[in-house]
């Protein structure tokens, strides 16, 4: 389904908008319209928004292939953003090469393996806040920009997290367990958050918001993040990675939504479970190769940790093998947090898209910009 066709319009011409002359030392491109237009260059800084000033396009449609599952007011949404230009409507299974290859722009997520049939693609602006399978050098390409969807998950994973934690603390899968095998038993004491200590690992969107559901339940709360010098004012206090292994010893509960970085991969191992306090409780809701499975499993069966949940892991799906499945106070969900089962997110990823598709447009800076 196309957008509606061209009409007039009060500004340039996609075609217009082509730099013959590389901008100067004051950050100035002369453009094909003869228009000259204020620049500035590449920042190397990741997640960080760069200006788009360049939009090449070989024709008078700029050609924008949406892979997400919208509905008429989000179709609304993006048309609105970008008046006049041709939308296609498809999905990441129904895509053909030759769409790619005439995309200008992509909204969604697409098999990596068919950039290669892009011909012109300027802005590959991903659903999800994650992006590592498209950072392997050529994926994108080298003229296209990469965006994510940062800021979209924060309340879906955040609540999906906090709603396992807290179900472990109050022993509800052990009691579903005794309902399905029809036992009325008492399974002992619960904890609480009221007063608890909880430390989040990664303090961007969806750990702030983990945050301030933990603290508006009487919690103190405190972060790990990579740079602790800016963090969102609900955390009481913030430290950087060298700071880990003493924070984990006075957490009652420990949850994660880091990345998956160099960095990050695997740090969740046996020497991080034992300097958890005894009874803590763990969760993982950002990656799963950061945890190593075995001693996650190693850290349960010997009652060190009170329990876990994890909506990761590594791999996924995770094999029936797994000795995950049947670790004791293991509460596994199958990546489900982040997908748009709660129609928030999707209105957050298309509001996004949105914004970024105005800012293509008007030659300003792209919102969730990935080097690549």
């Amino acid at each position: 389904m196309r957008g509606t066709a061209r009409g007039d319009r009060g500004r340039l011409r996609a075609a217009e908008l082509v730099a013959v002359d590389a901008p100067d030392a004051d950050g100035h491109a002369r453009l094909a319209s003869g228009v000259f237009l204020s620049v500035l260059p590449d920042k190397t800084c990741q997640n960080k928004p760069v200006p788009f000033w360049q939009v090449e396009r070989r024709g008078l449609l700029v050609n924008i292939l949406v892979l997400l599952p919208v509905n008429d007011r989000h179709r609304a949404i993006l048309e609105s953003s970008a008046p006049g230009e041709d939308f296609i409507y498809t999905s990441a299974d129904a895509i053909t090469r030759e769409q790619v290859a005439n995309a200008d722009v992509i909204l969604g997520n697409i098999d990596p393996a068919l950039l290669t049939a892009c011909e012109h693609l300027q802005l590959l602006q991903l659903q999800t806040a994650g992006y590592d399978d498209y950072l392997t050098a050529g994926t994108v390409p080298a003229d296209a920009k990469l965006s994510c969807s940062v800021g979209a998950y924060g309340q879906a994973v955040s609540e999906h997290m906090f709603a396992m934690v807290l179900s472990m603390m109050k022993r509800l899968p052990g009691y579903h367990d005794l309902q399905r095998e029809h036992r009325w038993e008492d399974l002992g004491p619960v904890t609480s958050l009221k007063n608890a200590n909880v430390l989040v690992l990664g303090a961007g969107d969806i750990g702030g918001h983990f945050a301030t559901l933990c603290r508006n339940m009487g919690a103190h709360v405190r972060g790990i993040k990579r740079h602790p010098l800016v963090y969102p004012i609900v955390f009481e206090d913030m430290d950087g990675m060298d700071a880990l292994p003493d924070r984990l010893a006075e957490a009652d509960i420990v949850a994660s939504f880091m990345p998956s970085t160099p960095k990050t991969r695997g740090i969740a191992n046996a020497e991080f479970f034992a300097a958890m306090k005894p009874g803590a409780f763990f969760a993982n809701g950002g990656r799963g190769d950061l945890v190593v499975t075995d001693d996650l499993v190693t850290a349960l069966e010997s009652g060190h940790l009170a329990g876990a949940a994890v909506d990761v892991t590594d791999p996924e799906p995770l094999p029936a093998t797994s000795p995950l499945w049947d670790a004791p106070n293991m509460l596994i969900t199958p990546h489900v947090s982040g997908w748009f089962h709660l129609a928030a997110t999707l209105n957050n990823v298309v509001d996004i898209a949105a914004e970024n598709l105005r800012h293509l447009q008007a030659g300003e800076t792209l919102r969730c910009w990935i080097e690549h």
